[in-house]
């Protein structure tokens, strides 16, 4: 396994890490420009598919993509170098910002530069929201379970797990019953 190869998952994930605010909803951007279109290391639906399994899974979904991507790349070596890259320029930063909190709450710059950046990360999430649905929502059964996703997220005290739980398992109801439903049984979904 070449080192040349785990250094520039590092210096890739280190770079979108360190260039992009608001968490993992506002990078996917930056992820698909990079790994997908610069890089070529992932299809967009690979993407998405390791961006849906980095929701799901415990822990931040940029994390969580960044391993999925690198261990893709070059097995569990890849999958620590993505994560390490992924995570040290916000390591660096909430260091600095820690040493010097009281200074930095107490800038009006810096306010007025925070109150900037969550504008801006508003239409990433909502970049983020677009393009996933896009690629999601494919069919009638699957805006289906999305608008049902929405309306339990939105209305009830159904906790985040239990909804992702089940969206799966009606996607899995869902799959069982096309393969079961004869191919001329008027049964679309």
């Amino acid at each position: 396994m070449a080192i040349h190869g785990l250094g520039e998952l590092y210096l890739t994930f280190f770079r979108i890490g360190g260039l992009t605010f608001g968490g993992g909803l506002t990078m996917l951007p930056m992820l698909k420009h990079e790994l997908v279109t610069k890089k070529g290391w992932v299809s967009e639906d690979e993407l998405l598919d390791c961006y849906a399994i980095g929701q799901c899974t415990p822990g931040v979904i940029a994390v969580n993509t960044a391993t999925f991507v690198g261990y893709k790349r070059k097995g569990i070596p890849g999958g620590i170098a993505a994560t390490l890259g992924m995570i040290s320029p916000s390591l660096a930063l909430i260091t600095l910002i820690a040493s010097f909190f009281q200074a930095f709450v107490e800038n009006l710059y810096f306010r007025h530069a925070i109150m900037g950046i969550k504008g801006v990360v508003c239409a990433l999430m909502l970049n983020t929201v677009i393009t996933l649905a896009r690629k999601s929502l494919v069919n009638l059964m699957s805006v289906l379970v999305c608008a049902a996703a929405v309306v339990l997220a939105l209305f009830t005290p159904v906790p985040t797990v239990a909804i992702v739980v089940l969206a799966g398992l009606c996607g899995a109801v869902i799959e069982l019953w096309r393969r079961r439903c004869p191919k001329g049984g008027g049964h679309k979904l």
